[in-house]
């Protein structure tokens, strides 16, 4: 039986071949692609027509983790690229890594190899004999060549020779490889990381907070003390009150600005659909998964997680999100091990989380996880200063998106109109306002005559718009005495009606009222109206004054 240990003494090449053409072509194939599956299927098509190869394989060791992976395997033919690992045993592990020069071996059987066999057996190739190579550069073990047999057609101290004058080429040969399969995985990673990050921004608010200097001063004072730090913020606040921007204030001024800002809206995502969104799934982890997916989670490590409506995450996420807080690590669906995460949590909710917490509708340690440093975003009711800016701001900005030439202003009693209303929905509804008045006129001022009226539709015909009507709400701040309240709905509907009583356009009819007993009501309340309103009333008033 044929020594397993170092070749020292080759025989003869055979066939007579020339050693520095056997080089040169089988260097020019082993190098010849950054595809090492493709340059390894060339080389064996080249090498077998001096040696008897059959398969051949690249091979790099991980010392951490005491395994050898395969990364291509070719056969007469094609080529494959893999990511085969086979654990070595302790006997294994210590033969490998107490060696410390070039070393090329011949085994008549890989299956009875300590080292070889964990891989042998992965590629079915126990029984076949093999010339094995150590790829070593500037002292530096980078990978393992292998030269595959069948079993009873052993390998000769020539081919040895032949093969061992191979080990440069195959080390650079190896390495190019590799550093290339890990330049495109970062590619492709920044790729998609790009392509999510810019279908966030698209989504996000503006980076400009109005009114930090009015309203927003107490706010904004906070978000300057906590942007530093990595401390997990609690946004509180109405639907609508810009919870979001002010996230995006403090990731933009915090250590963090340059990395990801990565938005989850927790009563967005499906309930069956949230771990695999914040958390991402391995190959084959289910029917369906096709390749490996990061989570939002790991997609954010480096910056922040912002928690859009934290109050609404199911209570299953809701152990596995503490998990993060508290270990800073994430398992993907499928996944063998923990994967480290960085991140700064900023989460956002317009519920009670308090009572939530004592309804047991939501997980007190969660709750005190997040509640580190609250921040309650006033109403636009309360910070009606900022209406004016938050005006021009939007007027701008939908201009825009509407590709208007001019860009119009609010009239005089416009800003009247919009600081006397109670804006329920806060600064989105203030947003859709302004996208309405846009769209209703067309000129270069706005009214906002919309304003403080509400959509009511009756019967069945709602539903097709045929008999929708608008109708003015009452000022919460105006006078609430019955006839005052009357007086000023009749004016503000003859305003919209253009003075128009009677007909299908009329106060009258929206009202649902005779015109007859509507004239007797603005009789009494002393509303003008026919003639009154027109030239004749301007005479009297003219005869009168002299």
């Amino acid at each position: 039986m044929r020594e397993k240990g170092v070749i020292n003494i080759y025989g003869k090449v055979p066939m007579n071949i020339d050693e520095k053409d056997f080089f040169r072509e089988a260097t020019l194939r082993i190098c010849g692609s950054l595809e090492i599956e493709k340059a390894l299927h060339q080389c064996l098509l080249y090498v077998r027509r001096y040696v008897p190869a059959t398969h051949m394989s690249f091979h790099v060791y991980h010392r951490e983790r005491g395994i050898v992976e395969t990364v291509a395997h070719a056969v007469p033919e094609s080529g494959r690229a893999l990511s085969l690992s086979s654990p070595l045993s302790p006997e294994g592990r210590r033969r490998v890594e107490k060696q410390r020069s070039v070393r090329i071996r011949m085994i008549d059987r890989l299956g009875d190899d300590p080292v070889c066999s964990p891989t042998a057996e992965n590629l079915r190739a126990a029984d076949l004999s093999a010339i094995v190579m150590d790829l070593v550069l500037e002292k530096k073990m980078l990978g393992i060549f292998s030269v595959f047999n069948h079993a009873g057609e052993g390998f000769t101290p020539a081919h040895v020779r032949l093969i061992s004058l191979l080990n440069r080429p195959c080390a650079i040969a190896l390495t190019n490889s590799l550093r290339y399969r890990e330049l495109v995985k970062l590619r492709d990673l920044l790729t998609d990381d790009n392509r999510y990050l810019q279908d966030e921004l698209l989504r996000m608010s503006g980076e400009d907070v109005i009114g930090s200097d009015f309203g927003l001063k107490e706010v904004m004072e906070m978000v300057r003390q906590v942007a530093p730090t990595d401390s997990p913020v609690l946004l509180l606040g109405e639907t609508g009150t810009g919870k979001e921007v002010i996230a995006n204030a403090i990731h933009n001024s915090s250590l963090r600005k340059n990395r990801p800002f990565i938005k989850i809206n927790c009563g967005a995502i499906p309930e069956t659909l949230i771990d695999s969104e914040l958390f991402g799934y391995e190959k084959g982890a289910f029917t369906g998964a096709l390749s490996r997916k990061r989570g939002r989670i790991e997609r954010a490590h480096g910056g922040t997680l912002f928690l859009d409506e934290i109050g609404e995450l199911p209570p299953e996420a809701q152990v596995r999100l503490l998990r993060v807080l508290q270990e800073k690590e994430i398992d993907r669906i499928g996944g063998s091990s923990s994967i480290k995460v960085d991140i700064r949590i900023i989460a956002a909710t317009h519920r009670n989380l308090e009572e939530m917490t004592e309804q047991k509708k939501f997980r007190a340690d969660l709750f005190f996880r997040l509640r580190v440093f609250p921040i309650s975003i006033p109403p636009l009711r309360e910070r009606k200063s900022d209406i004016p800016a938050l005006v021009e701001h939007f007027i701008i900005k939908k201009s825009h998106e509407m590709k208007r030439i001019t860009v119009p202003f609010p009239s005089p009693d416009a800003m009247e109109r919009l600081t006397a209303y109670h804006w329920p929905g806060n600064i989105r509804e203030l947003e859709n306002a302004v996208e309405r008045s846009l769209i209703l006129n067309a000129g270069d001022m706005l009214y906002f005559k919309e304003i403080g009226c509400r959509i009511l539709s009756s019967g069945p015909r709602g539903l097709s718009g045929k008999s929708r009507q608008i109708l003015p709400q009452t000022l919460p701040d105006a006078s609430l005495e019955l006839d005052a309240v009357m007086a000023r709905h009749i004016r503000h509907m003859l305003k919209m009606c253009k003075g128009r009583i009677e007909g299908e356009r009329g106060v009258a009819q929206l009202l649902n009222i005779h015109p007859s007993t509507l004239r007797k009501r603005m009789k009494k309340l002393g509303i003008p109206f026919g003639r009154s309103t027109g030239e004749a009333g301007k005479k009297r008033k003219i005869s009168s004054a002299g």
